[in-house]
């Protein structure tokens, strides 16, 4: 059975793409970073064969549907910086869930908001979602503060859902619908609009 890839998505500096092997060593950068995984549900990666793991699941994925797992990568060198994904995928309900990660060297200059908000118009135009959901540990100010700026609004927390690194984590839950991202995509449009 061919593979079927997912779309390149671009932006005016990144490329969201399939994962190729190429992306073995830069993809082990973003996880074995203790800071990257602070809030993941996993350690930090110590073997270039997770890297080699994850990207065959991708593969098999883009073979058997169900996941979309995309490469962040920098438009101008093609490097991967970071990953995003849809998986959970509910067509009756028109919903799934979102994941993410972005390599330390890359925070601070707007990259996962410029990938996830690429994703999530496609999610919603040419997937025809209508609910997309995030969860995060409530800690990771950073990913709520991104998600908030993406449109997702809180929406609970159930305690102590994850043991990881040693101790017990909560997860904070937040939902976007096709209606919110409507109402932000219009006033961002709004003259005086300042996104």
């Amino acid at each position: 059975m061919p593979d079927i890839l997912p779309p390149v998505l671009t932006t005016a500096r990144l490329r969201l793409r399939p994962f190729t092997h190429n992306d073995t060593a830069a993809l082990f950068r973003v996880f074995s970073d203790a800071e990257v995984v602070r809030f993941w549900s996993t350690g930090a990666w110590t073997e270039l064969a997770q890297a080699e793991q994850m990207i065959e699941e991708a593969m098999l994925a883009y073979r058997e549907g169900g996941l979309s797992r995309y490469a962040i990568a920098l438009a101008a060198t093609d490097e991967l910086i970071g990953i995003c994904n849809l998986r959970g995928f509910f067509a009756q309900n028109r919903r799934c869930e979102l994941g993410y990660a972005l390599g330390s060297a890359h925070w601070g200059y707007g990259y996962a908001f410029e990938a996830l908000d690429a994703l999530l118009g496609y999610a919603f135009i040419n997937l025809d979602m209508n609910r997309i959901e995030a969860d995060i540990d409530p800690r990771n100010t950073a990913s709520a503060r991104l998600l908030e700026r993406l449109g997702f609004r809180y929406e609970g927390t159930m305690p102590e859902r994850w043991f990881v690194h040693g101790e017990f984590a909560d997860t904070a839950y937040y939902g976007l619908l096709r209606r919110y991202r409507d109402e932000r995509v219009l006033s961002r449009s709004s003259p005086g609009a300042t996104g």
